[in-house]
């Protein structure tokens, strides 16, 4: 039996409302959201905040939780009850954030190149579970759930904000808007 492994990323984006991404320097060399795993003595919200400064030296304040993205192997079958997946199993807590000052408060960590990023021109490179809490955060989502597979499925579609959360049925579960939706009390 594998252990569910705990994650935590956010969107950060400054005043401007620009995205700050990391692009790891593994073989990919894709844009991933900045995160890390959590400990075992904090909250997803704590390592979130915790994980991104020292990722990226910024700090944040975090506004709401876009959703929870398992990554798991696509098209694997469900593990009996009271079984993790295969490996990796990891849940990501996905956050939406905000910049606290103008400029980092510390010095960010080796190994990953941060830069910031227009909402409307974001690099092709991403991820899949980046390119979809992506277009879930700027679309005002929250509370999103979603599974490797629909990640995939979402991200091999032609625009990823399309995506239906798990259980949609093609409208936003209660709470959430659906792409294009305005929220007045925002921005």
């Amino acid at each position: 039996m594998s252990g569910l492994r705990w994650a935590v990323a956010a969107v950060v984006v400054d005043q401007a409302g620009w995205v700050l991404l990391c692009r790891q320097t593994g073989a990919g060399r894709r844009w991933a959201l900045p995160g890390g795993r959590l400990r075992h003595d904090e909250s997803p919200p704590q390592a979130a905040v915790r994980e991104i400064r020292a990722e990226t030296g910024w700090e944040v304040d975090l506004i709401d939780l876009v959703g929870l993205y398992r990554l798991g192997v696509p098209d694997a079958p469900p593990p009996p009850a009271g079984r993790c997946g295969t490996v990796p199993d990891v849940l990501v807590h996905v956050f939406r954030a905000r910049v606290r000052a103008d400029r980092p408060v510390v010095a960010p960590a080796v190994g990953c190149h941060l830069d910031w990023h227009p909402p409307d021109a974001l690099p092709d490179a991403l991820t899949p579970t980046t390119r979809t809490a992506l277009a879930d955060a700027l679309a005002g989502r929250s509370g999103v759930l979603r599974e490797a597979a629909e990640q995939a499925r979402a991200t091999g579609a032609e625009s990823s904000a399309a995506a239906e959360p798990i259980g949609a049925g093609g409208t936003p579960p209660p709470g959430q808007r659906a792409a294009g939706e305005q929220d007045a009390g925002r921005r």
